[in-house]
């Protein structure tokens, strides 16, 4: 009598369970890899921002503005960049990104900080260079 070759119930269940597992830590993975490539944007945008400020905007008025309240105050840079990965732009309410301007008189400033709020790790600072 010839015996039938086949898994068992136990046998069954084992390999769902691994394969649930599997599935379980490549997502976990995947949204931390998302989320690092998401904060790889934000430091790209503020160093951008950063060498705008110094390289045009300061080199142009010997001052930094004490607001940035649309793409056309920084005209050296892709309008894109002031978007965060969800949307916002920098001079949005809720932005990943701030812009901080210190010791102004009548619209012009000494010094400013520039903000990304990060995932993975600390917030990603530019302090102004002048």
């Amino acid at each position: 009598m010839k015996t039938k070759k086949a898994f068992t119930v136990l046998e069954l269940i084992l390999a769902i369970v691994f394969v649930g597992i599997f599935v379980v830590l490549f997502f976990f993975q995947k949204q931390s890899i998302s989320a690092m490539e998401r904060d790889e944007k934000r430091k790209t945008a503020i160093n951008a921002i950063y060498y705008a400020l110094e390289e045009g905007y300061y080199a142009e008025h010997e001052a930094y503005p004490e607001n940035i309240e649309k793409s056309e105050d920084l005209p050296w840079i892709d309008p894109n960049l002031f978007t965060d990965p969800y949307g916002m732009n920098l001079w949005d309410d809720g932005s990943n990104y701030s812009y901080e301007a210190s010791n102004c008189n009548d619209g012009k400033c000494k010094s400013y900080s520039l903000r990304a709020t990060m995932e993975k790790e600390e917030d990603y600072v530019k302090n102004s260079r002048h």
